[in-house]
């Protein structure tokens, strides 16, 4: 059995509803942005505010821009590259090669020479 001083089909701070107490909403206009994937997004502008020329699909993330016939293309992706891949870019077989014959043969004269090496 509910109290007395219930209120029921409200939450307590709500006001009334309708745009007459509300006040009237911004002009508005909607405009389609277009990604590769044929999704179409229409997200809704101010009427006086600058449309970018492009906007990101919320479906697929790619982006999209005004023109239905020509999407922008997806992003290229590059792969993550190791440190060793910067290396062979910049070195042949042969010099590395020669490169680690110089270290071995240094750290062996280290070593013959009594030093200790870790």
């Amino acid at each position: 059995m509910a109290g007395g001083n219930a209120i029921r089909g409200s939450r307590v701070g709500a006001g009334p509803m309708g745009e007459a107490e509300r006040g009237e909403a911004a002009p508005r206009m909607h405009v389609s942005y277009f990604c590769a994937s044929g999704h179409v997004t229409t997200p809704a502008f101010a009427a006086d505010a600058q449309v970018p020329e492009t906007w990101d699909c919320p479906r697929c993330g790619l982006p999209a821009n005004l023109d239905s016939e020509n999407p922008p293309p997806p992003p290229k992706i590059v792969p993550y590259k190791t440190h060793l891949a910067y290396v062979k870019e910049r070195r042949t077989d042969a010099e590395a090669a020669q490169i680690l014959e110089e270290a071995v043969s240094a750290l062996r004269a280290r070593r013959a020479a009594g030093e200790v090496i870790y």
